[in-house]
C-alpha cells in the first residue's frame, strides 16, 4: 500500500487573453513615451487600424481614446498614488509597467468601470504585455489603490494647500510644480483661479470647426453634422461646435480643405488681425510661420474677400506641404514657400499685414497635448526666447509704415507673450524697430475677461479655448 499523499493535477496553463481595447491604448503609452509622439498624431491610425481588422466598434474606440488621455491628463496624481502603494520609489519601476499600472489606476479612480473588471482587466493586460511576475506586482499595487477612492487619495498624497500651495496643486490637478507656478505667475488673482485652469487643462476639449469664408459657411456646417451634434461658436463667427464628437475628415467641406478643425482661440487671432484698421494700401498679407496651416487658411480666405494676396511662409519643407493642402482651392490669389522667418528672403517694408504665430513651450494647448506637461521643463523657455524675439523683429521690419503686426503664441507663459514684446520694442537684445501697441480688445467683440489690455491672453476656463496670447502692433518708423 503506498502511503505517499496524492499530489494535485497542476492546473493547465492558460494563455493570456489580449484585449483589443486595453492592448491599443497601452501601445499609444508606449509610443508617447519611448518615441517622445503625441498622443493626438499616434491614437488615430491605431484606431483605424483596429477598425479595419473589425476588433473596434464607436464604443470601443471611445473607451482606448479616454484611457490614452487619461492617464497622460492624471498621470501626475497617479504616479503620486502609486508610490504611496510601492516600497521602492518610482524610478525604479520599469516605465512599460508604470504605464499599465497608471492605466488600471485611471480606470479605478478616473471612471465608472466596476473595481473588478478595472483590476482584472489591469492583470491580464500585465500578463500579456510584461509578463505573468510582473503581473503579479500589478495586481497587488491595484488592490492597494482599491482602498480608497480618487479624493481619498488626494487627501492622503498631497501635502496641504496651506503648507506648500503649488506642490499642492501639483499633486491635485496633476501638473508640474514649475508649470504651476507659471500659469500662477500669468493669471494672477487667489487660489479659486488656478485652480479653475488647471481642471480646466484636465477636461476634454471640443471638437471645433472653421467655416472658411467664401469657401464654406457655418450653415453648411450645422447642415452636415445636424442639430444634435452641433453648437455654435461661442466667440467666432467661423465656428462649429461638435457636441457629441465624432470624425471630422468624415465631412465633405473638410476633405475639400473648405472648412477644417481649428480651436476659436486660432480664429480669434486671425479675424483680429484682419479687421485692424489700415491706411492706405491692404493687398499685400503675410504669415511668417505658417505651419500647419490652420490660421494662414482662414487668413487667406479672408484676404481674398478684399482682393488681397497672402503668402505664406514655413520653416519646416514637410509643415510647408501641410499648408498647401489646407490652401488648396483658395479662391483669391495666395503663394506658399520654404522660408526661415528670421532670414527672410522678402525685402523690408514688403507687407500690409503679417501674422507671427512664433514657436513656443505650447502650455496654451495642454488640454490637446496633455503629455507635453511631462516633456517641458524651464529651461526650455531660454531656447525659445532669442526665436520669438528675432520673428517678432523681423515681422516689424516685414510690415510697412502704417502697417500690422500680431504676434500670438498658444502659451500664457509671461517669459513667452508680453516680455517678448516689450523687449522687441524697447531694443533689449537687438535692434529696435518704430511701434507701437493697438488695443487688440475691440477687435475680439463680444469676448468677456479680456483684461487690462493692449494686449489678450484667452483662456481655457474662461474663454473655452486654448491660451492663446495675441499682440496687435502698428509700424510708426
Amino acid at each position: 500500500m503506498n502511503d505517499q499523499p496524492r499530489r494535485r493535477p497542476a492546473k493547465p496553463h492558460r494563455r493570456p487573453k489580449k484585449d483589443p481595447v486595453r492592448f491599443l491604448a497601452f501601445e499609444a503609452l508606449r509610443a508617447v513615451d519611448e518615441r517622445d509622439a503625441y498622443a493626438n498624431l499616434v491614437l488615430p491610425p491605431l484606431l483605424k487600424k483596429a477598425r479595419a481588422k473589425g476588433d473596434f466598434d464607436g464604443r470601443d474606440a471611445a473607451l482606448a481614446t479616454e484611457l490614452v488621455y487619461g492617464t497622460l491628463r492624471r498621470q501626475g496624481t497617479y504616479d503620486a498614488i502609486v508610490a504611496a502603494c510601492i516600497d521602492r520609489p518610482l524610478r525604479e519601476v520599469d516605465p512599460p509597467v508604470l504605464d499599465v499600472l497608471n492605466m488600471g489606476v485611471h480606470q479605478l479612480l478616473g471612471t465608472r468601470i466596476p473595481t473588478h473588471a478595472a483590476v482584472s482587466a489591469s492583470v491580464e493586460l500585465a500578463r500579456v504585455v510584461l509578463g505573468e511576475g510582473r503581473a503579479k506586482f500589478v495586481n497587488a499595487v491595484l488592490r492597494k489603490v482599491t482602498a480608497h477612492d480618487l479624493d481619498g487619495w488626494v487627501e492622503k498624497v498631497a501635502p496641504p494647500y496651506d503648507e506648500d500651495a503649488e506642490d499642492h496643486l501639483a499633486v491635485v490637478h496633476s501638473h508640474p510644480r514649475w508649470i504651476v507656478s507659471a500659469l500662477w505667475d500669468a493669471l494672477g488673482g487667489g487660489r479659486a483661479g488656478i485652480e479653475d485652469l488647471l481642471e480646466a487643462d484636465n477636461e476634454r476639449p471640443e471638437v471645433t470647426l472653421v467655416a472658411r469664408p467664401g469657401r464654406s459657411t457655418t450653415e453648411e456646417l450645422v447642415k452636415a453634422l445636424g442639430e444634435d451634434n452641433s453648437l455654435p461658436g461661442r466667440w467666432s463667427p467661423y465656428a462649429v461646435r461638435m457636441a457629441e464628437g465624432g470624425e471630422p475628415g468624415a465631412l465633405e467641406a473638410v476633405r475639400e480643405s473648405r472648412a477644417g478643425v481649428q480651436d476659436e482661440g486660432s480664429q480669434l487671432v486671425a479675424a483680429a488681425l484682419a479687421a485692424v484698421p489700415v491706411e492706405g494700401r491692404d493687398t499685400r498679407w503675410l504669415d511668417g510661420c505658417a505651419g500647419p496651416g490652420g490660421k494662414a487658411a482662414l487668413l487667406a480666405a479672408l484676404a481674398a474677400e478684399r482682393g488681397a494676396t497672402l503668402l505664406a511662409a514655413e520653416k519646416q519643407p514637410h509643415r510647408a506641404r501641410l499648408v498647401e493642402r489646407a490652401l488648396a482651392g483658395n479662391p483669391g490669389p495666395y503663394q506658399v514657400i520654404t522660408a526661415d522667418g528670421t532670414r527672410p528672403p522678402w525685402l523690408p517694408g514688403t507687407f500690409d499685414r503679417v501674422l507671427m504665430d512664433v514657436p513656443c513651450s505650447g502650455l496654451g494647448a495642454l488640454r490637446r497635448r496633455p503629455e507635453s506637461r511631462w516633456r517641458r521643463r524651464a529651461e526650455d523657455l531660454e531656447a525659445f526666447a532669442p526665436l520669438q524675439r528675432g520673428l517678432l523683429r523681423e515681422a516689424l521690419k516685414a510690415v510697412r509704415v502704417g502697417g500690422t503686426v500680431a504676434y500670438a503664441t498658444c502659451s500664457p507663459h509671461l517669459a513667452e507673450t508680453r516680455v517678448v514684446v516689450e523687449d522687441v520694442l524697447k531694443g533689449r537684445g537687438g535692434e529696435s524697430v518704430e511701434a507701437e501697441w493697438i488695443d487688440a480688445r475691440p477687435l475680439l467683440p463680444g469676448v468677456p475677461a479680456l483684461g487690462e489690455g493692449p494686449d489678450v491672453q484667452l483662456w481655457p476656463h474662461l474663454h473655452g479655448t486654448d491660451a492663446m496670447y495675441l499682440a496687435l502692433l502698428r509700424r510708426t518708423g
